[in-house]
């Protein structure tokens, strides 16, 4: 089935608005992060107890810039793919609400662990972040395999981080 791996040439939205509707959510989801993060990085987070593998934290902005493009083109990608009639439709709407959850999900957890230092209640975040963003990658399969495989390293990643907060809830 090759369908699967092909956009539609004719999206249902204009260009513009399909642009907008992929880069805002990303963006705004990006903007929260950097802003819950920046004071508390050489503050609290500098204090905590971290495990070995806590990587240095140059590469967490790294991460979440490549991360953040590859969501947005898996984004881009899926509200192209949406059919233009047919039973399928019932699925995209829940496909595209799965992401958008994922992406809220997403935005949360950095005030949540970060502003609000409430490092168990990040977990429970990063862990349902983690369960949305792999059913999303299922969700989306049916309707964009591109779409679907560009949000895998966002799963690895998000699962690294379920870890990773959990190992830091353990030692402090």
């Amino acid at each position: 089935m090759t369908a699967a791996t092909q956009v539609p040439g004719g999206s249902p939205l204009p260009r513009w608005l399909r642009l907008a509707a992929t880069i805002l959510p990303v963006a705004a989801t990006a903007a929260i992060g950097s802003a819950a993060t920046q004071a508390e990085i050489p503050g609290w987070y500098a204090g905590l107890n971290k495990p070995a593998f806590n990587p240095p934290n140059w590469v967490f902005p790294v991460a979440w810039t490549i991360l953040y493009t590859m969501i947005a083109i898996a984004l881009w990608r899926l509200l192209g793919a949406k059919p233009r009639s047919g039973p399928s439709r019932e699925g995209w709407w829940l496909t595209l609400a799965a992401f958008l959850v994922q992406i809220a999900l997403n935005a949360a957890w950095t005030p949540i662990f970060f502003t609000g230092h409430a490092i168990g209640a990040g977990l429970i975040v990063v862990a349902m972040l983690l369960v949305m963003v792999l059913w999303t990658i299922r969700l989306t399969w049916r309707f964009d395999r591109v779409a679907a495989w560009l949000l895998v390293p966002y799963a690895a990643w998000v699962a690294f981080a379920t870890l990773l907060n959990a190992a830091i809830l353990r030692m402090n």
